[in-house]
């Protein structure tokens, strides 16, 4: 797939590789496993399901007057289908990347991607670095006070761990209880055990310990050697990494979140992508990119603006 087919324009520079993530979900009930990826278990997906997709009018529209161009943030790094590297090593991919580049040809934008930390991407919208982050950020009640979210997909938290460990299923934070837990930092993940790390003491247990990584490989590295007894992360990032990698299960989703684009609290750009991301449901799009990545089970019927945290 050939990254100039896909966008009227993309300009990447390069920043720093990082963490992706904060919310997916796949498989199960109505889901796909991860190990059907583009149809094979090993490597990354390069169907082009992007490049015929026309500009709508009607979209184009609701962008405010003059622009025609937007930077775009993401964190690359991770494995599908989240962010990482085509095989050249030097073109980002991933189910975010698809959907930027097609809410970008139905609006008629232009645009320059830019690598970025995870964690660094929310506080740079507010600095006006960025205009739009797309990198699977979880739709959150604590993110919506300073970002506003264009939705796209659900997904959500979930855990996985060895083979070898006797955790079967995490619906309590308290069964986390004397454990280390690794994550990435800047997550939601990261935000849900710290938020509630008293749950422990509270119940006259020994505390969890949270152990926070910028690179994805680290953390399954902590867990795989056994400095981390689990992995929280998101649903569809963990049923990736167990299909492909030995000795390691997953254990279930905790969760639901919305995910979406995220912008400058008040954004004035969030009609239009939300018209974006409805006209890709419309033509079909939209299921040609959930199917590329193996996560049906994360489609949404319509596209909203910084929705409420379900309370699941």
């Amino acid at each position: 797939m050939r990254t100039r087919h896909l966008l009227p324009f993309i300009t990447i520079t390069s920043a720093a590789l990082l963490l992706t993530a904060c919310g997916s979900g796949s498989g199960g009930p109505g889901g796909t496993d991860a190990a059907g990826v583009g149809g094979t278990s090993d490597r990354v997906p390069t169907t082009d399901v992007v490049s015929a997709e026309q500009k709508d009018g009607a979209a184009a529209k609701l962008l405010p007057a003059g622009v025609t161009s937007l930077t775009v943030a993401v964190s690359v790094g991770g494995t599908p289908p989240g962010t990482t590297y085509l095989p050249d090593g030097k073109t980002p991919t991933g189910q975010d990347i698809d959907f930027t580049k097609a809410v970008a040809k139905v609006l008629g934008l232009e645009l320059k991607v830019e690598q970025a930390s995870f964690e660094a991407i929310l506080p740079a919208l507010d600095s006006g670095k960025y205009d739009v982050g797309a990198s699977n950020f979880g739709v959150t009640d604590e993110r919506r006070r300073t970002i506003d979210f264009v939705t796209y997909v659900n997904d959500g938290q979930g855990f996985a761990t060895r083979k070898d460990s006797k955790l079967t299923r995490i619906t309590d934070l308290t069964q986390l209880c004397g454990l280390t837990v690794a994550t990435g930092a800047g997550t939601t993940f990261e935000a849900t055990l710290e938020d509630n790390a008293h749950v422990c003491t509270d119940a006259g247990k020994k505390a969890y310990q949270v152990q926070t990584y910028s690179e994805q490989g680290a953390i399954w590295s902590s867990v795989q050697q056994g400095r981390s007894d689990v992995v929280m992360s998101t649903i569809n990032g963990l049923r990736y990494a167990v299909a492909h990698q030995r000795g390691v299960k997953f254990l279930n989703e905790y969760h639901r979140l919305d995910v979406g684009f995220a912008f400058k609290k008040g954004t004035p750009l969030a009609p239009a992508f939300r018209a974006a991301v409805n006209k890709l449901i419309a033509d079909g799009t939209y299921d040609k990119i959930l199917k590329k990545w193996g996560t049906t089970g994360s489609a949404i019927a319509t596209s909203r603006i910084s929705p409420p945290e379900p309370k699941n």
